[in-house]
């Protein structure tokens, strides 16, 4: 008698239906959660420490409720089931694109003309601004950024270049080649710090600027 209990028991344990939070987790959502966790730093919710802590449980987690464990105490953070916010637009354009093959460079060219990009727009592993008598200014406030590290390749002629990183985030520009008749002028002081994502500049100012700031605060943002 004493054995039927027992084998009915586990026959109870094996059959119990899986919930919300016992669904399996892909990259895409592990990353996702990354994102929101960037984003919980930059309103000042996470210590760098706690970002870095809840960076490696997100990354090593396996179900939605090892994900949302992360997320617990964000308030508005919390997303049921761990899903990628981002929905790509109906009709993606080539200078637009809701996706990137790996190893796809995102090309932007301003010439006598001014280039914005701003919001959750999309950043692939790496891309180069031409800018020539333009102006462009990239904002990874809220940019969906695929991969920790972001390559820039700069091909600036007489025009100028603003960049917005978070404050969780870094540059390094130690790898531009050229600063001619022109300056660079990093507000952030993160060359060569530890951040995430980092990006990595490369290439060359022809008599003109590159900025690098981070969001302004206030009400004139």
């Amino acid at each position: 008698m004493a054995e039927e209990e027992t084998t009915a028991a586990e026959t109870a344990t094996e059959t119990k239906p899986l919930t919300e939070r016992d669904i399996r987790v892909s990259d895409d959502e592990r990353e996702h959660v990354v994102g929101v966790l960037q984003k919980a730093i930059g309103q000042g919710m996470l210590t760098l420490d706690e970002f870095t802590e809840r960076t490696d449980q997100a990354l090593a987690a396996k179900t939605r409720g090892d994900l949302n464990t992360v997320l617990a105490d964000l308030p508005g953070l919390v997303h049921p089931a761990a899903a990628p916010s981002y929905v790509p637009p109906s009709e993606p354009s080539p200078s637009y694109p809701s996706s990137y093959a790996p190893g796809q460079r995102l090309e932007l060219n301003a010439k006598y003309s001014s280039l914005q990009r701003r919001g959750p727009w999309q950043v692939p592993a790496a891309m180069v601004v031409r800018n020539k008598y333009g102006s462009t200014k990239l904002d990874f406030t809220e940019a969906r950024v695929a991969t920790p590290v972001v390559e820039i390749e700069l091909d600036s002629k007489w025009g100028s270049v603003e960049l917005v990183i978070p404050q969780h985030a870094a540059v390094d520009y130690n790898a531009i080649t050229e600063i001619k008749f022109g300056s660079l002028d990093d507000k952030t002081g993160s060359n060569g710090h530890a951040g995430s994502p980092r990006y990595v500049l490369t290439g060359r100012i022809h008599g003109g600027s590159l900025v690098i700031r981070h969001p302004r605060r206030g009400i004139f943002g």
